[in-house]
């Protein structure tokens, strides 16, 4: 078993490309779980974000500024919405890398991660942790369910990052939804811990069989959320008709004024 020793390298650069004000990591699912996998047991804090269409509303429209620091303090901002990336490629012209969360999660337990790697998850309860332990046979497993609302009780959020604390870990799963998972994962890089922070919503939910995750046919046409809206109308249509319609209207301004969004008005800008 390999010891949760300090070990203090700076992060490896990532490549990026600005889209709609942030700059986007230029990796896919695989090379994402490849670099994070890289990172020794034991390294500074550090997180991982993975910006879809409501992300860019609270960033863009919203300008929701705790958000704001925490995409600035992120390690990784990979892109997960093929929404967005579908707009980037065929309004500006930038080819992003696709990496949703729930495939990097996948990728991570399918090809990197141990059953001795210390794993903590913020989220989920009896059920998620008994699933993982025997579908991957992990033996340094430690799960923390806050109670619902818990972000607006005195003392819960502040539980959640203790509990991380007091379980150092190699992977530090935050699956409380968005952006309450965001606010966490900066909190818990504050108060200074080791590890990857993952913040990927329900994917240790679709990876477990808990949550039916959309057919494949859905993934492949990037309208995995059409699948969700439909199951269940009423949780997802606020997420797709407020949360992340203003995405369009953001669109249509950085068309017309590209600069204001940090993007040159060329066809392709950062890293190729």
């Amino acid at each position: 078993m390999e010891p949760l020793t300090d070990i203090s390298r700076p992060l490896p650069p990532v490549a990026e490309t600005v889209f709609l004000g942030v700059p986007i990591s230029r990796l896919d699912a695989a090379e994402a779980a490849a670099l994070i996998a890289a990172r020794g047991p034991g390294a500074p804090f550090a997180y991982a974000v993975t910006p879809n269409a409501s992300h860019f509303n609270l960033l863009g429209e919203i300008r929701d500024a705790r958000f704001q620091d925490v995409y600035d303090h992120a390690w990784l901002r990979l892109m997960d919405g093929k929404v967005p990336r579908a707009f980037a490629r065929k309004v500006f012209g930038l080819d992003l890398p696709h990496c949703a969360g729930s495939d990097l999660t996948e990728i991570l337990f399918r090809d990197h991660i141990r059953p001795d790697d210390a794993i903590t998850v913020i989220g989920g309860g009896e059920a998620l942790r008994r699933r993982l332990v025997e579908r991957f046979g992990l033996t340094r497993l430690a799960v923390y369910d806050p109670p619902m609302g818990f972000m607006e009780q005195p003392g819960e959020a502040e539980a959640c990052v203790t509990f991380v604390q007091q379980h150092p870990a190699r992977y530090v799963f935050f699956g409380v939804g968005s952006p309450r998972g965001e606010y966490l994962a900066r909190m818990v890089q504050q108060a200074g811990a080791v590890g990857t922070g993952l913040c990927v919503g329900g994917s240790l939910n679709f990876l477990t069989g808990l949550v039916k995750r959309a057919p494949m046919v859905f993934r492949t046409l990037g309208v995995e959320w059409l699948y969700r809206l439909l199951r269940n109308p009423v949780r997802h249509a606020r997420r797709v008709f407020i949360d992340s319609m203003p995405l369009l209207w953001m669109v249509a301004k950085a068309k017309w004024n590209p600069c204001a969004y940090g993007m040159a008005p060329t066809r392709q800008r950062g890293a190729p």
